[in-house]
């Protein structure tokens, strides 16, 4: 497996970097080459499920994911969420983690949020002598998502 890491620090409230980092059809901006489909009707939840199709033209692959743990933030309090990949070609799982940040990153009585995006994947077929590249790929891709959906783009 590939573990990777993308930790961030936002001014935006906990609820509101959750609601970004939980429009899943948003992604779409975020990863190239990719565009996810939300598979179930809102609102989201345990069951949720939606696939990424990465690929160009005719050449690509899915990569299905369901919701298996959801817990909002409620009254500015913590969000988490886990994702099951339960494809093929990629598996694994990945944590999303949204918390009130004390660090001075927001204003006034807003605290501004702490984000973590954990995930472990295995890509079918490539050798684990790969995963070190794997996981270092996820983190900038994954990062970059994260940063683009925290702005809002």
């Amino acid at each position: 497996m590939s573990p990777f890491v993308v930790e961030r620090r936002t001014p935006l409230p906990v609820a509101e970097a959750w609601r970004r980092l939980t429009d899943w059809e948003r992604h779409t901006a975020t990863v190239p080459l990719t565009r996810i489909s939300v598979l179930t009707p809102p609102p989201d939840g345990v069951g949720t499920a939606f696939v990424a199709r990465t690929g160009l033209g005719g050449a690509g692959f899915d990569d299905p994911m369901r919701i298996v743990r959801w817990e909002p933030p409620v009254d500015g309090g913590p969000g988490f969420c886990r994702l099951e990949k339960t494809g093929r070609i990629v598996t694994g799982w990945a944590e999303i983690d949204v918390r009130p940040d004390d660090s001075g990153t927001g204003t006034g009585a807003d605290t501004g949020s702490w984000v973590r995006w954990r995930e472990e994947l295995r890509v079918w077929r490539l050798p684990g002598a790969f995963d070190a590249v794997t996981a270092r790929t996820g983190r900038l891709v994954f990062g970059r998502a994260v940063d683009t959906l925290l702005r809002g783009e």
